[in-house]
């Protein structure tokens, strides 16, 4: 079939010229004096804030530079995305992250001022009618500031960030973007980029997988050293920082920004565990399929069945439209309109960096999505799922920006919910056996990286903080943590591991967001609770689906929960239904594969 969307995307629009726009260094300028500006105005001794007016005037700045720093931010991340050799783009990557720096300077002498408030007058603050709409967020924000060094330790701490802390995730973007990996396929020689080596491992030849996974392990093992390095050193930056502000436990900080309780998080693991044995069964039987005694890490995406289907990326876009309809009309239209309007990297070609991402652009009020698309099942759900992500966002766009700050494990919610539209339909629609049990094994494949692979990066950080605070953790040893980590998550199910998974894996290495994992698995069952209230109550959920998500960035979970659910989050049983949900696909597997 012929393209007739667009696959690649439109940066044009907003920002024209790339990395060497006017526009964008204007913008970064503008961006820069209004940053100075505040930074007067909040160190001027004779700011009151206690006075309704000063105080909804700074707040007015602070979100006015926020949005345009999210922009500015969202930019970058687009252009070294499409072309990680993009030596301009990293050059303004460095100017951002110092404007990042300057402007969390300015919040943390913001913070100082909201902490000598009296309880009296911030409580009338609060109650003013242009305040109120965020509320939540500055008492957050109060309170998060009261758990902090005092502001000038803080600033110090987030400037030295910019070369310390940060410098370290640039360095292993940089690890990344020198690797290709060599790999012969009918009889031509091509160089791979990381991401497009990982699509291979989904490729139903199982000679393929297996060749391509031992070059995978050659090159993640000849930059282990230099991702070791990085890894240490972020994780010695963050133990550093916690001692100083007297914080004892390393999951303090993910759990504070996914505005969720640790027992929360435990009644969450402890309902995936309690059903190990099934997924366990799930990839015996898979094994037994795939004709061999126990599967390896390169088997877990491989397609059941001699051949699988290539669907064009014209085929995608046509059924994730047409799905989203059945939801939710508005859903589908805005679907149709990121397509059109080229909101979507999609392009199968080297230089881009692996993985897929949805970013948005609070000032154009757009967002765009990165991936690269190969035609199979898991590309296709990809897309949904960060359409899902591009939705959320727009249903959020009419609130101040303050209110739109939702976190990772909220946000995987409507992406999450968006894939199970796609791959409910999918089985639903199944002409035969074969293509039904080709569909539900791609569902149960989400359902082992949510519940054992997540689970085990998780497992392997948590482990590697307690050996960091011994002193640096050598990348052999590295290796045999992450091992052992996926051994626990897959219930040793598996015949051979992936010990680099720590070096090829990005998520260990982001700056912003300390254990950049177990939000998935939340937002996978949160939005499976989700999904199950959408099925029984029809249409008229659609109205509500999008209540919930724009109160995604103003409550807590336990919150939002309990008035979007009338659940109780903390509990193994909120969990174990979901769990339970997700795992009856099991059943139907194996019954179809007696």
């Amino acid at each position: 079939m012929e393209h007739t969307l667009p696959q690649r995307w439109d940066l044009e629009a907003l920002f024209p010229g790339g990395s060497e726009s006017a526009e964008f260094a204007a913008f970064l300028r503008s961006l820069e004096e209004d940053i100075a500006a505040l930074q007067k105005k909040v160190a001027n001794p004779e700011l009151d804030l206690e006075q309704k007016q000063p105080f909804l005037e700074l707040v007015t700045d602070v979100q006015s530079i926020a949005v345009r720093i999210r922009q500015a931010g969202a930019f970058i991340s687009c252009l070294t995305a499409q072309d990680v050799k993009d030596e301009a783009a990293k050059q303004l990557g460095g100017r951002v992250k110092s404007l990042s720096a300057a402007y969390s300077a300015v919040l943390s002498g913001w913070d100082e001022h909201l902490q000598k408030i009296g309880e009296t007058q911030w409580s009338a603050l609060l109650a003013d009618e242009r305040i109120a709409p965020i509320a939540f967020s500055l008492e957050e924000r109060r309170r998060r500031a009261q758990d902090k060094l005092p502001p000038a330790q803080e600033v110090l701490a987030t400037e030295l960030a910019v070369d310390g802390y940060h410098a370290w995730q640039d360095l292993y973007n940089t690890v990344v973007g020198r690797i290709g990996i060599e790999v012969e396929l009918d009889g031509e020689k091509k160089t791979l980029s990381a991401g497009q080596a990982a699509n291979l491992m989904s490729h139903p030849d199982r000679s393929v997988r297996e060749r391509v996974f031992g070059l995978w392990k050659q090159a993640w093992g000849e930059q282990a050293e230099l991702c070791a390095h990085a890894l240490n050193h972020l994780g010695g930056f963050r133990l550093a920082l916690y001692r100083q502000r007297g914080w004892d436990s390393v999951l303090r900080e993910p759990l504070e920004i996914g505005r969720m309780q640790e027992q929360t998080l435990d009644a969450m693991w402890q309902a995936i565990n309690n059903r190990t044995e099934k997924l366990v069964a799930y990839l015996n039987r898979k094994a037994k399929l795939l004709g061999v005694d126990k599967l390896s890490w390169y088997d877990i995406g491989a397609p059941i069945g001699k051949e699988t289907k290539k669907v064009s990326y014209d085929e995608a876009a046509a059924m994730i439209v047409e799905q989203f309809g059945r939801f939710n009309p508005k859903m589908a239209e805005f679907a149709k309109m990121a397509f059109d309007d080229a909101w979507i990297e999609a392009e199968d070609r080297p230089g881009k960096r692996p993985g897929g991402f949805c970013t948005s652009f609070p000032v154009s009020r757009q967002s765009r999505i990165f991936m690269t698309y190969a035609g199979n099942a898991s590309n296709v759900s990809t897309l949904a799922h960060e359409l899902g992500h591009a939705y959320h966002q727009q249903v959020m766009w009419n609130l101040p920006p303050l209110s739109q700050n939702y976190a990772m494990n909220v946000a995987e919610t409507a992406s999450t919910f968006a894939e199970m539209i796609l791959a409910d339909a999918a089985v639903k629609q199944a002409k035969d056996k074969e293509e039904r049990l080709s569909l539900l094994e791609d569902k149960l494949q989400s359902v082992v990286a949510f519940f054992m692979n997540i689970q085990a990066r998780f497992l392997f950080e948590k482990e590697f903080y307690e050996r960091r605070k011994q002193g640096l953790v050598r990348a052999a040893e590295l290796d045999e943590l992450m091992v052992a980590a996926q051994k626990q998550a897959f219930g040793d199910a598996l015949a051979e591991y992936e010990p680099h998974f720590w070096a090829s894996k990005l998520h260990f290495y982001i700056t912003t967001y300390p254990f950049y994992n177990f939000p998935y698995t939340f937002g996978y069952l949160f939005s499976l609770s989700v999904y199950a209230r959408a099925l029984e109550e029809g249409e008229s959920f659609a109205p509500k689906y999008d209540a919930l998500l724009q109160d995604t960035g103003r409550m807590r979970v336990e919150d939002l929960a309990k008035k979007h659910l009338d659940a109780d989050v903390t509990t193994v049983e909120f969990w174990q239904k979901a769990v339970d949900l997700a795992v009856a696909d099991i059943d139907e597997f194996l019954r179809l594969t007696e």
